[in-house]
């Protein structure tokens, strides 16, 4: 099969790529939303008291890997759990991110007919998810799940029941608009950095929906990776997932009086995108954004070029 060369496109106008999104849009199932971000830990209990006692996630059985354990946030979003293979010496904790669809065969197909190499079946779960497994321009793994038509209920969590968008590291953005905005449809939604004239982080939501992902951008040598001098703690900060709440001096209240607040964490602070955030950082270094879906000021850089979630 002939695989979509992205460097290649990218380097010229996205025009006409937009225009063949545009002209097959309708063949592509929706994706609504992200369903979860799967991350390796060196000490399962740990973790274990991470997400469930701290974040409040459910725990249970995982259906796509055995090996794994899942903490859900609501019935179809949740964080994959999964062992460090035995005798692997690299920083990076994150295995993928994975989207919501509504039809994973679709999709699939979907993306056969555009170029980009895909696995010969849709995997199956017990609960009767289906999903698949594709790499981005640089190499990272992106799942596209479909939950069970009857997913089990979650009790309501009074930190957060939705986990509003994933964020990894990104060498080259154009290059992997190709694959995510201009074939699959993502939408830009915010763009901004540490100054006001610089770009660092870049959102695009979700093509039906308001969950988003972000790239963190990084600079280098590398073309994809993970940076040769970059820090685990560092790559940890980049590679993260972020849950949404309505406001956040009741939600600080709430982890505090619940001596919640045990592992590394960052004070209540307004991000630059106007939008008060906390950071909490699993046993293993990856980071939990607890953030606002509203902003609570304007924000820097750029303005919000889609409606953010409500809920």
């Amino acid at each position: 099969m002939k695989t979509l060369t992205f460097a290649a496109m990218a380097a010229v106008a996205l025009l006409p790529v937009l225009q063949l999104h545009a002209q097959s849009s309708s063949a592509r199932p929706a994706i609504t939303g992200v369903s979860h971000i799967s991350v390796y830990t060196t000490d399962a209990a740990k973790s274990e008291s991470f997400y469930v006692h701290d974040l409040g996630g459910v725990k249970r059985t995982d259906p796509e890997n055995t090996s794994g354990v899942r903490y859900y946030f609501s019935s179809i979003q949740f964080v994959e759990v999964l062992p460090l293979p035995a005798g692997d010496t690299s920083i990076n904790r994150l295995d993928h991110v994975a989207f919501t669809t509504a039809n994973a065969d679709k999709l699939k197909q979907y993306l056969s007919a555009h170029g980009v190499t895909v696995p010969s079946e849709v995997e199956k779960g017990s609960d009767g998810s289906r999903w698949f497994n594709v790499e981005d321009p640089e190499g990272n793994k992106i799942q596209f799940l479909q939950p069970p038509a009857k997913p089990e209920a979650v009790a309501a969590n009074p930190l957060s029941n939705h986990i509003i968008h994933v964020g990894f590291i990104v060498h080259n953005p154009a290059t992997e608009d190709v694959f995510f905005r201009a074939l699959l449809g993502f939408r830009p939604y915010w763009h901004g950095g540490r100054t006001d004239t610089s770009t660092e982080w870049i959102s695009q939501q979700v093509p039906d929906g308001t969950d988003w992902l972000e790239y963190m951008t990084v600079k280098g040598p590398e073309t994809k990776g993970i940076p040769a001098d970059m820090s685990k703690d560092t790559l940890g900060v980049l590679n993260h997932f972020s849950l949404g709440v309505f406001n956040m001096e009741k939600t600080v209240n709430l982890l505090y009086a619940g001596d919640r607040l045990t592992a590394k964490h960052s004070p209540p602070q307004i991000g630059r995108d106007g939008k008060w955030q906390l950071n909490l950082y699993d046993p293993d270094g990856t980071r939990a954004e607890v953030m606002e879906f509203q902003p609570a000021v304007k924000p820097c850089c750029s303005e919000f070029t889609a409606a953010s979630p409500t809920k």
